[in-house]
């Protein structure tokens, strides 16, 4: 009985996560386009192209932690 519980548990938090990953990855969609807008057509300055880096680096890391999750939400585990 105590396995069933913590599947639940284990399938409660794995939603939250999933949903806490999808707002995060919308946030950084939206400042990834920010920051690509204020880069100029020529002379880039670097501090704007190490903030794009960044944040396409952390929405990189969410997008493979949620294929992670969902993928483990599939089969069951």
């Amino acid at each position: 009985m105590s396995r069933g519980m913590s599947d639940t548990t284990s399938t409660v938090s794995g939603a939250a996560r999933v949903t806490e990953l999808n707002r995060r990855l919308a946030e950084l969609d939206a400042a990834i386009a920010e920051t690509e807008a204020r880069l100029p057509a020529h002379s880039i300055k670097p501090p704007v192209m190490l903030d794009l880096l960044a944040l396409e680096d952390e929405r990189d890391a969410l997008r493979e932690e949620l294929r992670s999750l969902l993928a483990t939400d599939n089969h069951g585990y």
